[in-house]
């Protein structure tokens, strides 16, 4: 069922319930034009939109009502319980094929409209003013059913005891009586019925019972209400109990409310994580659970999927096209894209000023098209991501393309900038110039653009919710305009660092690895063109700086210190930011900042954490783009260090390090099967060998600094194992720690080692052994091979 169809049932649901009301009231009140006005609209919003989704049947009922109730509009008759009940029965069987559509997907046209004739029929006699014959009011009651009032019938020795419940459960069948086969339908008949129903002449029916029942008025079949009925009745009414209109403003408390709670629930998960108290620890636990679950179901309720203003821009494009004799051709990709409803609203305006002036001034004329060569209906592309916390909109064109040179020049004729500035600016910050207040390349004004004033709202409205716009452009090729959109009320995923003595907030999904730099330990940042890089498995990562982008230290101190990188995306590349620690990861409410702390350039907004201390949510596109200023000499260096890489003989190898001791040890990764970590107490002895109960086996433990000799003056409370597997043989590999994961060419090898190695070579710049690791495994016990080969589960219960 499509959207459209299920919000006009909603509508249609909720219209029905107060025109039941209206109606009452109006019998009341004939003289009540208001009352007639209100339900005549309503009626005719049913009709005409039946009529769009060709609900034909729907249609036909709906129209013989509003021709009523035009006439009492206008009128031309009175109010007349007659006419009440034949509005009534027309309203009782708009209900029934409602309830047809939701259940099948249509109204059931092209089919028999025989069950429609008797509410038609009824109407239309109260239109020519003259009696319908008896039983069809009655007929009228039933909206798509064969018309006929069903009672169940019970003597008074059935509803006794046992009895009572073999009847219901198909042990009698219950007598019943049809309202349909009398004469007439009137109130005698009826108490007739009810008083058998009930055990009892017609006048013994009890006072509560409503005698209107039989009536020729709204009245549904009356049967015995059981699981089944109840059931049924949720289903009919699913789609109109599916929704329920709630404030915004609610919404927006609820979502203020829940963003304290979260932040009140990382106080208390961090004092209890302190407490030591295992009671606490599962309420704590349960809390968060809880938590989580409520802060994503409220936050769901403002979410509105980014289709809602793209809507409308089709009919934008096509009226700009047909105006300038242009063809364009609209292309949407992440229409599903959601967005916080108030985002929406700030975002409308901007988006649909960057598609006129596309329109506008990026695609050609179709003329000029052809002689360049490309197809002569241009396209716009909008297209809508999720992307490091953000939302990212891009409205892209294949027209002209912006030319750098004829922004730089209008930028000194009004100007915007002096040619002292203009020498220090890059492409992209030309580029950005067409931001600046009255600023315009267009060499003609239209009723469209061409002002000046288009580009510079965009910016400013986008950056009063905490956004930013960017473009890039390509001169013949065309123009990508970019918006930044920030989840300024949402509770989103975040990594803590700390920087000198500050502590930072990064949004989690910019993240994609970390890395550990040992100061003392050979690997350190290098330049590539006086562009700090870090060479991250072949590749030259562009580095940022922290603590000398914000100045929190001197930038020649502390050279050989431990530091991070943390590895994050933004805006197309990656990037590393280099921190002091890495403290943990925590669920943050996102609040904006005020416009001193935008103009820094690096701050996407402020957090509470859990320890009640506040901290600034650094912006990743903002630091993107610093690192992104020696891109081309960062790029230019890898395009040689590639070319080296590629005329050199060695292969790439993916290695893992491994600490034993003061030695560095590399073991092929395609002889780990698994990473574990060990309690010492776990250890256990059987005879002079080392083993650990995992996973229903006794797996053997080598020590690989017995092995070396490399002997370890800590015990930790832990050790750190390699778990290699050979059909269905393992055995634990134990190290001192894991150090890293490369992947890299290794050169200058050399065959100097103990037995086990296969050698050495330079990894990291520093002198690192090969494992052999079968061969390491054979030199402390020769059995494995005459092992695996006969019986690998007994050898492994024998404890090696």
């Amino acid at each position: 069922m499509g959207d459209i169809v299920q919000e006009f049932l909603v509508e249609s649901h909720e219209n029905l319930d107060q025109l039941d009301r209206d109606l009452v009231a109006l019998e009341q009140d004939p003289g009540s034009r208001e009352l007639l006005s209100s339900i005549f609209r309503t009626i005719h919003t049913i009709k005409g939109t039946s009529g769009f989704l060709a609900f034909n049947r729907l249609e036909r009922v709906t129209h013989v009502g509003e021709n009523l109730l035009a006439r009492l509009r206008d009128g031309a008759q009175s109010m007349t319980p007659q006419t009440t009940d034949a509005l009534l029965g027309m309203i009782d069987c708009v209900r029934g094929l409602l309830t047809h559509i939701e259940e099948n997907g249509n109204d059931g046209s092209g089919g028999d409209d025989s069950d429609l004739e008797p509410v038609i029929q009824a109407v239309t006699a109260c239109i020519n003013g003259t009696a319908a014959p008896a039983a069809k009011p009655a007929a009228a009651v039933a909206a798509t059913t064969p018309v006929e009032v069903t009672v169940t019938v019970t003597t008074p020795g059935e509803g006794d005891g046992e009895g009572a419940e073999d009847a219901s459960a198909g042990g009698r069948k219950p007598r019943t009586r049809k309202s349909a086969a009398k004469p007439t339908a009137k109130a005698t008949p009826a108490k007739a019925v009810l008083g058998a129903a009930f055990g009892g002449e017609a006048d013994d029916v009890p006072p509560e019972t409503p005698l209107a029942a039989a009536a020729p008025a709204p009245a549904e079949q009356v049967e015995p209400v059981g699981p089944e009925d109840e059931t049924g009745g949720q289903a009919r009414r699913s789609i109109a109990d599916s929704s329920i209109r709630v404030d915004v403003d609610l919404l927006d408390t609820l979502m203020r409310l829940v963003g304290e709670l979260v932040l009140t629930r990382n106080q208390l998960v961090r004092a209890i994580g302190g407490a030591n108290d295992p009671s606490m620890t599962r309420t704590g636990q349960r809390l968060n659970l809880i938590t989580s679950e409520l802060q994503e179901s409220v936050m769901k309720t403002r979410m509105q999927a980014i289709d809602h203003i793209w809507a409308k821009l089709p009919r934008v494009v096509r009226d700009l096209s047909s105006g300038f004799g242009k063809r364009v051709r609209l292309a949407m990709e992440g229409r599903e894209t959601e967005l916080d409803r108030s985002l929406l609203e700030a975002v409308k305006d901007p988006l649909t000023h960057l598609v006129r002036n596309a329109v506008d001034h990026g695609i050609e004329l179709p003329d000029d098209r052809r002689f360049k060569g490309k197809d002569p209906e241009g396209t716009l592309t909008l297209r809508a991501y999720h992307e490091g916390g953000h939302v990212i909109v891009e409205v892209t064109d294949d027209g002209a393309g912006l030319d750098p040179d004829r922004i730089a020049e209008v930028a000194l004729e009004r100007g915007v900038v002096t040619r002292e500035q203009l020498a220090l600016m890059d492409r992209r910050e030309i580029l950005s110039l067409v931001f600046r207040p009255g600023f315009s390349t267009a060499k003609k004004v239209t009723n469209v653009s061409g002002r000046g004033v288009g580009m510079d709202v965009v910016k400013t409205n986008i950056e009063r919710i905490g956004g930013a716009v960017d473009v890039e452009s390509t001169l013949g090729v065309g123009t990508t305009w970019r918006l930044t959109i920030p989840l300024t009320l949402a509770i989103i995923q975040a990594l803590t660092i700390e920087c000198g003595a500050e502590r930072y907030v990064i949004p989690q999904v910019a993240v994609h690895e970390l890395v550990y730099l040992d100061g003392q330990g050979g690997r350190v940042i290098e330049y590539a063109m006086g562009a700090p890089v870090y060479r991250l498995r072949g590749k030259l990562l562009p580095l940022v700086h922290l603590d000398q982008t914000l100045e929190l230290r001197d930038p020649s101190s502390d050279h050989n210190r431990d530091v991070y990188v943390a590895v994050l995306h933004a805006e197309g590349r990656r990037f590393g930011l280099v921190v002091d620690r890495v403290l943990n990861t925590e669920e943050v409410v996102v609040k904006p900042l005020t416009s001193r702390f935008k103009d820094v350039g690096v701050y996407a907004g402020a957090t509470l954490l859990g320890d009640g201390k506040v901290a600034l949510i650094l912006d990743v596109a903002s630091l993107a783009r610093r690192s992104h200023l020696g891109s081309d000499k960062i790029e230019r260096a890898q395009a040689q260090l590639d070319a080296t890489t590629k005329a050199t003989s060695g292969t790439i190898d993916r290695l893992l390090i491994a600490g034993i001791g003061e030695r560095r040890v590399a073991i092929p990764l395609d002889m780990v099967t698994r990473l574990e970590e060990f309690p010492v107490e776990r250890l256990e002895r059987v005879g002079n060998r080392e083993v650990v109960q995992y996973r229903d086996q006794i797996l053997p433990v080598l020590r690989l600094a017995h092995l070396l000799g490399a002997y370890s003056s800590e015990d930790g409370a832990t050790v750190p194992v390699v778990v290699y597997t050979e059909r269905g043989r393992s055995v634990a590999l134990a190290v001192e720690k894991i150090l890293d994961i490369v992947e890299d060419v290794v050169d200058a090898r050399s065959d100097v080692g103990d037995d086990g190695m296969m050698g050495s070579a330079v990894i990291q710049q520093r002198v690192t052994e090969l494992l052999d690791v079968r061969r390491a495994i054979l030199a402390a016990d020769p059995r494995f091979d005459a092992a695996v080969e006969s019986d690998p589960i007994s050898y492994d219960m024998a404890g090696m």
